[in-house]
Parts: C-alpha cells; sequence; structure tokens
C-alpha cells in the first residue's frame, strides 16, 4: 500500500483530538514509516508576517495573505511549505505524487514574502508521523478514509470545508457517517 500524494480522512470519533475532521496529505510513505501535513487546521494565534518577523525574513509589498496550518504534532517549530509544481527548491524540493512539491527551507518563504514563488502554497508547522506500519494499522481500524486528493481541495481557503468536502468526493455525505465500525 503506497498511500504517498492521497488524503487521509479522520473519521468520527478519532479519538485523538488533534486529529478530528483532519483532512492530511501524506507527504512521503515507505517501510520505515510516513509523514503528512494537515491541511485544513489553522494555527489562530500565528500569522505569516508574524512568522516572517520571527525569522528576521522582510515583508515586501507584494506579501500574499497565507495562513499558518498546524501540519501536525511533531517538531512543531519546524515549517514545511506545501506548494503547486511551478516552483523548485532544487533538492531541498521534495516531489509528491500528483504533481505537488513540499520545501521546508528558507528561500520559499523568501520568495513568498515579496510576492513571488509557487502559485499556490500552503504553510504548515510541525507534521504528523507514523512508524512502520502503524498508518496501515489505524487504515485497518478504521480511523482513515483515504481519497485522491484536488488541487482545489489542497489549497482551498476555506479550511473548514475541507473534511466534508473531501468525504463528498468519493460520494459519501458527511452526516451519513457513523463513528463506529463492522466487519461483515
Amino acid at each position: 500500500m503506497d498511500l504517498c500524494g492521497k488524503l487521509l480522512v479522520a473519521m468520527p470519533g478519532m479519538g485523538d483530538a488533534r486529529f478530528e475532521h483532519a483532512v492530511i496529505l501524506v507527504c512521503a510513505h515507505t517501510p520505515e514509516g510516513a509523514m503528512g501535513l494537515i491541511i485544513n487546521k489553522t494555527l489562530p494565534d500565528m500569522s505569516f508576517a508574524g512568522l516572517l518577523e520571527h525569522l528576521n525574513i522582510p515583508l515586501g509589498d507584494e506579501s500574499r495573505k497565507i495562513a499558518v496550518h498546524f501540519g501536525g504534532p511533531v517538531e512543531r517549530g519546524r515549517g514545511f511549505v506545501l506548494h503547486s509544481p511551478d516552483y523548485t527548491g532544487g533538492p531541498a524540493t521534495l516531489r509528491i505524487e500528483g504533481g505537488y512539491g513540499m520545501t521546508a527551507t528558507l528561500d520559499v518563504l523568501e520568495a513568498l514574502a515579496q510576492g513571488l514563488g509557487p502559485d499556490k502554497a500552503l504553510l504548515a508547522l510541525g507534521y504528523s508521523g507514523w512508524g512502520p506500519g502503524q498508518l496501515e494499522a489505524e487504515i485497518t481500524r478504521n480511523d482513515w478514509l483515504t481519497v485522491e486528493p484536488t488541487e482545489a481541495l489542497i489549497f482551498a481557503e476555506n479550511n473548514a470545508a475541507k473534511w466534508a468536502s473531501a468525504l463528498r468526493v468519493m460520494g459519501i455525505e458527511p452526516l451519513t457517517l457513523s463513528a463506529t465500525a463492522g466487519r461483515a
């Protein structure tokens, strides 16, 4: 099972509040584990301008308005920019299945601060990580549904609607989901 480039959609009743109604893009998935970014939870007490100030990156007149997301509970002080494929940070950019990139170096933040950089971008602090076999076990336990991502879904500004939108891509009406699982 290779989930790289797929979206994980949290099932109702997720036991961990950090992942309640989470939508995660899986950026890497190998036998050693998996890594992804939550794409629908922002950090309300953190702004892009505030982050740039903290990093001593000047904010240009053409700077873009970018929300800072909670990417997950692992390494919350580390930043990641999930972006469209039009930007390449050279070897620092991880190519993700489906035509996305992820860059974790200051150059992408400097470009965004000047109104440059990738056409579409999502900034996240921290990431979601799983050890060997852990994500597969969580899927088997019905903690997550998997869905093919769309650029419109990943980079939509309305984060509150992403969970329901991801379910609807699968043909599932969110109100019909049950927090309990069964086996036939």
